[in-house]
């Protein structure tokens, strides 16, 4: 029968147990990344003016080339600047392909669940394609969060260096430039962590999703050797 058959077994079993924590914690990779919001600020002192709060966003996905401090310093001090000043590096294609992955593996690991629980006869009964098939996409995931938490962390520590450096043409005394601070990232220290866990967690998974395959299965026993012929 190839109806839906619903079983909370494979729930209680290594293989549905891990894919129900790679579904979870691939909410908090993310969330963690795509949901942070911040700003990077600095004290602005004219000769003879008192100072001025200038602010540049900082979110995802992390185009700090496109991060322009308000209110504008090209109004300001005598025109020390002669245009915007804007943040420095553009961190958005690491930042989107880590995003990107979770996103899939939250949906990947959501389906795999859906059918562990709802088709678990099919999944077992396929003559191994299917196993085989999440087997490999299991491990294909693997590699991907290898490379994606590895390219994230990277450029999360060019984001901090960016929103630490300070700002330019600040030549005392006519301007001084006084960092006033930047909003915590520790959502996104969390978020590396996140990446490199659903790695160990889809490494993991990878063998238990191994056993099911026919590779680990044992030979069905041979029959009997027949009679020899008189």
């Amino acid at each position: 029968m190839s109806g839906l058959r619903l079983d909370l077994g494979p729930a209680r079993e290594p293989l549905g147990l891990v894919r129900g924590l790679q579904w979870f914690f691939s909410i908090f990779a993310f969330g963690t990344c795509g949901g942070y919001s911040g700003t990077v600020s600095f004290w602005v002192s004219c000769w003879g003016q008192p100072n001025t709060t200038v602010s540049a966003p900082v979110a995802y996905p992390f185009r700090l080339n496109y991060a322009t401090f308000t209110p504008s310093l090209a109004n300001m001090c005598n025109k020390t600047w002669e245009a915007d000043v804007h943040l420095v590096g553009d961190f958005s294609s690491a930042a989107q392909f880590f995003v990107t992955v979770a996103v899939l593996a939250f949906l990947y690991s959501m389906a795999a669940l859906a059918i562990y629980l709802g088709y678990f006869h099919l999944y077992r009964g396929a003559g191994g394609k299917l196993p085989l098939a999440d087997f490999l996409a299991t491990v294909s995931f693997s590699f991907l969060w290898l490379v994606s938490s590895s390219a994230w962390a990277k450029a999360l520590a060019d984001v901090k260096a960016s929103t630490a450096a300070p700002l330019p043409s600040c030549d005392r005394p006519a301007v001084a430039c006084f960092p006033a601070g930047v909003t915590p990232m520790g959502s996104l220290n969390v978020s590396v962590i996140f990446g490199f866990l659903n790695l160990v967690l889809w490494l993991g998974g990878s063998w238990f999703v191994y056993k099911e395959t026919n590779f680990h299965r044992p030979a069905p026993p041979s029959g009997p050797a027949p009679p020899a012929a008189m």
